[in-house]
């Protein structure tokens, strides 16, 4: 009897983890980190200080997810990141470029997710949207800003990450995204018009 007991014990607790499982279909998420973006060349600048120099500024994601398809070993989510960053300082030799910039972007996204119920699961996101910038009204060293103060692009998104389960429906996540851009009003020739925006960040994960 005790045995049966034990047994039954053991099947409802797998049917509510199994039930459980299934109706975690949605999630939300927060990440924060940082944003690179290379160095630009300019144009018949002063050969010993040739290029603006971006700031690695403090980013912050939102992220919103949900299952559509659940293959058990692989799932497929679509998601909508959120990526915004306060500011990225500039720096240049001469005081024509804009002091900083903020920018944010929004990707809806198809992401594949590996071993998606086991405790890690390594991940990876395409995807597509717009991002904006807004340029500083003031120069690096001083002054108006003479350019435009307001730059809205197409954006491509690629990323990768890992989520490491926690406890229940919390997760940890380490990510690294591309948003491939337009280029930020600079006031200066630097021959780009696309720019990429490296997104590396950690946060946590909560599905419902």
């Amino acid at each position: 009897m005790a045995r049966q007991r034990f047994g039954i014990a053991v099947l409802i607790a797998i049917a509510l983890l199994a039930v459980n499982a299934a109706a975690q279909k949605n999630e939300i998420a927060g990440s924060i980190g940082r944003v690179f973006i290379s160095d630009q060349g300019v144009s018949g600048a002063d050969p010993s200080n040739p290029n603006i120099h971006f700031g690695n500024g403090l980013t912050y994601e939102a992220n919103y997810a949900r299952r559509f398809i659940d293959l058990g070993i692989i799932d497929v989510k679509v998601e909508v990141p959120f990526v915004f960053t306060p500011t990225v300082e500039l720096n240049f030799g001469q005081n024509v470029v804009p002091k900083s910039f903020r920018s944010y972007f929004v990707t809806p996204a198809a992401r594949v997710s590996l071993f998606p119920s086991t405790a890690f699961s390594p991940w990876v996101s395409v995807g597509g949207g717009f991002g904006h910038f807004s340029e500083s009204s003031e120069l690096e060293f001083g002054g108006p800003n003479p350019g435009n103060t307001g730059t809205t692009s197409g954006v491509f998104q690629s990323g990768g990450g890992l989520d490491v389960k926690i406890i229940s429906a919390f997760k940890l996540r380490a990510e690294v995204r591309d948003f491939y851009s337009g280029v930020p009003q600079l006031n200066v020739d630097t021959g780009k018009t696309r720019q990429h925006n490296i997104f590396v960040g950690g946060g946590v994960v909560f599905s419902f």
